[in-house]
């Protein structure tokens, strides 16, 4: 037996390798993320010029802008999408005050993806039950977070106030710290210029409205990737967490879902882990409602990270709103879910529901359709003539 025979060959572990290679995509795959936030703000910017006020004041009606977040969600599937551009259109010029309905539309509209999954157990009648109530307490709990939100921001705008003192102190600690160099700006310059450059052939203010159009279809690209490779990653880790936490109490759960969201990327990806296991009957209502409230809070992170790819004098206002969806989820929380008398209201409402369509099957298309379309276009109807 030779020498060389004898040394053991080092191995190889091709997962490990795997899963280096998937973690580099997914730093790709968030800087080309920042680089299309920052696309649509310098496209909103190009096309509108001075002019941005204007350029929105279709949605100047707050029911309208709750409307464009609802629709544009349900229609996408991803309030990190939506909220994203929201972020970039803000940076371009979209006043807050518009922004913070559409803010709170999009965490309307993204619950439909957990109904939407509660259908695979349509065919056995108890199952179905179950897992319709958990979806549906997603939607009753951020139906009634707005209806109850969106009147005092209106009246008293507790989440532009609040939103803007933390932007403030954020930006200001972090120029200070940073001594006036724009680190993000820095990094993000070379994708930047390659984008204008891309429709600067274009004339006027077509080279705003393209690159507005490349910027989303990068932020739709990137946002349904990103949650592929960290599914691919995470899940397991998410189920393990998922299994040991959410039947722990209301803390727990909230935790869990928060932090499997933030591992996924994707809110739409926890409720389709946790709805199948309520309607089998792993975990009970009461369990899976803190749960998705945590997912409300761990997809807000995908707009603060979208926030950081803007630079000057619209780097507040971009945290601002990324900040308010974070805000607007932690005050429902504390509002709802910790006050007693509103805790069992979601609960009662998807219960009530559940029945009524597993009575009935028609109930589920009358109440998809309803509340994610027919109802917001009678809104938009009913606001125009006021």
């Amino acid at each position: 037996m030779s020498l060389e025979s004898t040394i053991p060959k080092p191995v190889i572990d091709n997962n490990v390798q795997s899963n280096w290679l998937s973690w580099l995509l997914v730093s790709l795959l968030i800087y080309v993320l920042l680089a299309a936030v920052g696309a649509i703000g310098s496209g909103f910017k190009a096309a509108a010029g001075s002019n941005a006020q204007e350029l929105f004041a279709f949605a100047s009606n707050p029911v309208i802008a709750l409307i464009i977040g609802v629709v544009a969600t349900a229609l996408i599937q991803s309030s990190s999408t939506v909220t994203s551009i929201i972020v970039g259109m803000v940076a371009g010029g979209l006043p807050i005050a518009i922004a913070i309905p559409m803010i709170m539309g999009a965490n309307i509209g993204t619950s439909l993806t957990s109904t939407l999954v509660s259908l695979g157990h349509i065919r056995d009648g108890d199952e179905f039950k179950r897992a319709f109530s958990a979806a549906t307490v997603h939607d009753s709990f951020n139906i009634l977070a707005v209806a109850i939100l969106l009147p005092l921001e209106l009246l008293f705008r507790p989440l532009a106030t609040a939103s803007g003192y933390l932007a403030d102190l954020l930006v200001s600690d972090a120029s200070m710290s940073m001594s006036g160099m724009n680190f993000m700006k820095v990094l993000l310059s070379p994708a930047s210029d390659l984008l204008k450059a891309s429709v600067a052939w274009l004339p006027g203010i077509w080279s705003g409205v393209a690159l507005i159009l490349i910027g989303i279809g990068l932020i739709l690209m990137v946002v349904t990737q990103i949650g592929k490779v960290l599914r691919t990653l995470m899940v397991g880790r998410a189920m393990n967490i998922l299994h040991t936490a959410v039947g722990r109490g209301p803390v727990s759960g909230m935790a869990s879902g928060t932090l499997v969201t933030v591992l996924v990327q994707s809110s739409s990806t926890t409720s389709s882990l946790i709805v199948p296991l309520a309607g089998t009957g792993v975990f009970s209502l009461k369990q899976v409602y803190p749960f998705l409230l945590g997912s409300n809070i761990g997809t807000t992170i995908t707009a603060l990270l979208a926030a950081t790819a803007i630079s000057g004098a619209s780097a507040m206002v971009a945290l601002q709103i990324a900040l308010v969806h974070l805000l607007f989820n932690l005050l429902a929380i504390a509002i709802i879910y910790v006050l007693p008398f509103l805790r069992l209201m979601p609960v009662r409402m998807a219960e009530t529901l559940a029945t009524l369509a597993q009575r009935n099957k028609a109930y589920v298309a009358a109440y998809i359709g309803g509340v994610f379309f027919a109802l917001p276009l009678l809104l938009v109807g009913v606001s125009q003539l006021f």
